[in-house]
């Protein structure tokens, strides 16, 4: 529904916006399997860092007149094998290229973790964590051949680092690769870390990994740990034993736009509002506009 809230000054001349666009959190595999990755990452806001710690972007410069559109990602699903990838958030506006954030790599229940914004873990055999994407997310974790270390899943990168390895020995005890660290941002008002990595699930004799930042810790013995709705987060591996249980879905991403009060025009359509000090913020959730 397009809300017109009035009275508002209107800018004369084009004005800066700040972002933060975080995408779709990768599904994990199930079986022992790996941790999804975190949605990719990017942020302008106050020198705040994006995607695998690397300096903030410029500001986007919003032109007067032009209808901007918002589009938020959804998480990838958890499965008994693979997962899947996450779904990408995209801002687009006719006057500047469109900023894109790709989703997470999926977890997998056996083989390489997928690529996406940060990558999903490998799954015990060796071949290797996902990758990230530059500016956006970091590696899955890497695994080792199972055999006698009970096929457990590595943990799924996050915005700010790498997946957690499988270690190279596992007696009882933990073993799984924790999920990889989101990145953490002020741009609503409070320190939020988002986009952190899935852990990895295991067999009963094995400790499954914790995830990170919104991402879901992986399982042993039962079903899924979720992964925080909004955040990015990537999916927690799904259990090995009893029998093969389904990995976790990755998380829904968000974006967040942050404003000069005086520049805000008051038409848009989605997202919800709010203010901090001299700045107005809107925060989508799902897909939207916003008229500068």
């Amino acid at each position: 529904m397009l809300m017109m809230m009035a009275p508002y000054a209107t800018a004369s001349t084009n004005y800066e916006v700040s972002f933060l666009v975080i995408a779709g959190g990768g599904g994990a595999g199930g079986g022992s399997g790996s941790g999804g990755g975190g949605g990719g990452y990017r942020s302008s806001w106050n020198n705040e860092n994006s995607g695998q710690d690397q300096a903030a972007e410029s500001p986007a410069v919003f032109e007067i007149g032009t209808e901007y559109t918002y589009s938020v990602g959804g998480g990838g699903g958890g499965s008994t094998g693979n997962g899947s990838t996450g779904t990408n958030s995209e801002i687009t506006g006719s006057d500047f290229t469109s900023i894109t954030s790709l989703g997470g790599g999926a977890g997998r229940g056996s083989g390489q973790g997928g690529t996406g914004g940060s990558g999903g873990g490998d799954a015990w055999n060796g071949s290797g964590g996902g990758d990230g994407t530059a500016n956006q997310g970091c590696d899955g974790g890497d695994g080792t051949n199972g055999g006698a270390h009970g096929y457990p899943g590595a943990g799924g990168g996050g915005a700010k680092t790498a997946g957690g390895n499988i270690s190279s020995y596992c007696s009882n005890g933990g073993c799984c690769g924790s999920g990889g660290y989101g990145q953490t941002s002020t741009i609503n008002g409070s320190s939020v870390a988002r986009a952190g990595g899935g852990g990895g699930g295991s067999t009963a004799s094995h400790s499954p990994g914790s995830g990170r930042d919104g991402g879901g810790g992986g399982s042993t013995g039962h079903g899924p740990n979720s992964s925080t709705a909004n955040t990015g987060g990537g999916g927690g591996g799904g259990a090995g034993w009893p029998s093969a249980r389904s990995g976790g879905s990755g998380a829904s991403g968000i974006i967040i736009l942050r404003m000069p009060t005086a520049n805000y025009s008051g038409t848009q359509s989605g997202g919800s509002v709010t203010t901090s000090g001299d700045d107005t913020i809107i925060t989508y959730t799902s897909s939207g506009s916003y008229t500068a």
